[in-house]
């Protein structure tokens, strides 16, 4: 990987793993449009762990306070609003943990290519616009029930499935469609990114330790460092941009970009 390869790659990973504007579309895309050769394991999983710690780290005492809540939650304590936090993200990543290991294969053959990456970035942005127009946004993130948090990790799948979809756009598109606010909703899309990027970056890992990929620790070493502060600043900024402005900027983003697509593509 050359030096701007480096760069460009990580700043994008960073700012648009948390954006609902799709990260592995923008990841995908330069390979397509530029002919950029895949960037490898060893680097998925340097901007990976960039933006794993990102989020872990902005969202520290929340997470501190869930995980601390939960496991006292077997003891005489009982249930608390955050020990069931944390049980409605756990229960919102099981089924993205099973069925993205299950389809993970048909997502690599089938799903990586630039019309599916143009088709989903529009149909899911249109669908954001309605959930951020339509939806009565009047809960609160202890207010989440077992059945809204199910359905957030079952919209979570769609977006493993087929690049392009957004795993923060598609699990905030279907917070607010269950009546959450739009910071509770983001909030609770970042909280369930932790174990779902843990749990990719673990099998990223696995896979490098059974190739035989040589490993550029510079480009590594680069890639983390960028993707952490790139990734931590972001959900900083979309916080405030989403109390002031709501999701329009990023619709009115992923309309653009998917008829640039389709127009690039026919032409």
């Amino acid at each position: 990987m050359s030096l701007i390869e480096i760069i460009v790659l990580a700043l994008v990973q960073g700012l648009t793993e948390f954006l609902p504007i799709s990260s592995s579309a923008h990841l995908i895309l330069p390979s397509q449009l530029l002919g950029w050769q895949d960037q490898g394991t060893a680097f998925d999983v340097a901007v990976h762990v960039g933006t794993l710690v990102a989020v872990i780290i902005y969202f520290r005492k929340e997470v501190g306070e869930i995980l601390s809540a939960w496991f006292k939650s077997f003891g005489q304590q009982g249930q608390t609003e955050d020990s069931q936090l944390g049980w409605w993200i756990l229960l919102a990543t099981i089924p993205s943990l099973i069925i993205g290991y299950l389809c993970k294969d048909f997502v690599e053959v089938y799903s990586r290519n630039a019309y599916i990456i143009a088709t989903t970035t529009i149909v899911f942005g249109l669908l954001l616009w309605y959930a951020d127009v339509k939806a009565k946004q009047i809960k609160t993130l202890y207010q989440l029930n077992w059945v809204s948090a199910l359905l957030i990790g079952l919209s979570q799948v769609v977006a493993m499935l087929f690049p392009g979809t957004s795993r923060s756009g598609i699990t905030m598109t279907v917070g607010l469609l269950m009546g959450l606010n739009k910071q509770s909703a983001a909030r609770f899309s970042f909280l369930m990114s932790i174990p779902v990027i843990a749990a990719a970056g673990s099998y990223y890992i696995f896979k490098l330790a059974s190739s035989d990929e040589i490993i550029d620790w510079n480009a590594i070493l680069l890639g983390s460092v960028l993707s952490f502060v790139s990734a931590y600043f972001c959900i900083h900024f979309f916080l405030k941009v989403i109390e002031r402005m709501g999701m329009m900027p990023f619709v009115v983003y992923r309309l653009l970009l998917g008829l640039g697509l389709f127009a690039f593509l026919l032409l």
